[in-house]
């Protein structure tokens, strides 16, 4: 029947991708659907007719790229992984970074993922990390930052990943403790559970280890990556 009225569950079965996916096109606002109470619902008609059309729209690199996209890659999330180092892997790191406002930090921390290759829309991911800031500062204390935005999924990222960028001035950012920061991990995760592991895993390794400290005194992207591996592996250890 092309009027069906879908649930979520079902709209991810017809287009077969998962009902994360699903959900997370519906909060941004990009697939026809309506909303009745806290659940989301697809008329089966307006699936087929956008999803034509939005492959229909696609050619070459763009194209293979969205057959691949909602694909959630695989991370260890037990105890004992060591789940940053796997994130970071070869992701550039920035020792220092120019910038001086909240905004500029958004936007040199966006053009480091950039570099990764596995980010879909840099623009996209700027407007979500600022509409984040504006919710409440991702800042703690130490002078640490946490950007991330507000919504995961495999239609933003190619894979999830960490990196990390470290400002040559402390800036306000929006921290409890009323410090300056100068130290901002970007996390950008394909699902919840990868992202809520994360940032968990960051919290602890800069509260329980000197990874902030050893941060803060690397001259280089690379000495920023073995820092956070040696601290990581020590953690747990």
């Amino acid at each position: 029947m092309p009027h069906s009225l879908l649930n979520a569950e079902e709209a991810a079965n017809y287009l077969h991708v998962d009902s994360g996916t699903v959900r997370a096109l519906a909060a941004h606002g990009e697939i026809p659907c309506e909303r009745r109470g806290d659940e989301w619902y697809f008329r089966q008609g307006d699936l087929k007719m956008w999803s034509s059309r939005r492959i229909l729209g696609l050619q070459g690199k763009n194209l293979l790229d969205y057959y691949n996209k909602g694909v959630v890659h695989p991370h260890d999330l037990s105890e004992h992984a060591a789940l940053l180092t796997e994130l970071t892997g070869a992701i550039p790191f920035a020792p220092r970074l120019v910038a001086r406002s909240r905004a500029t930090v958004i936007r040199e921390m966006v053009a480091l993922a950039e570099q990764t290759g596995l980010l879909y829309d840099p623009a996209d991911l700027r407007d979500e990390l600022r509409a984040r800031e504006d919710l409440c500062s991702t800042g703690i204390e130490g002078g640490v930052a946490i950007l991330h935005p507000r919504f995961h999924d495999p239609y933003m990222v190619e894979d999830s990943f960490v990196c990390i960028g470290r400002s040559v001035q402390p800036i306000p950012f929006g921290a409890p403790d009323g410090g300056k920061t100068d130290l901002f991990f970007l996390a950008c995760c394909q699902d919840d559970r990868i992202h809520l592991h994360t940032l968990a895993r960051i919290c602890l390794l800069c509260h329980a280890t000197d990874l902030t400290e050893r941060l803060r005194q690397a001259d280089t992207g690379e000495d920023m990556h073995l820092a956070l591996h040696e601290c990581e592996m020590s953690l747990l250890r």
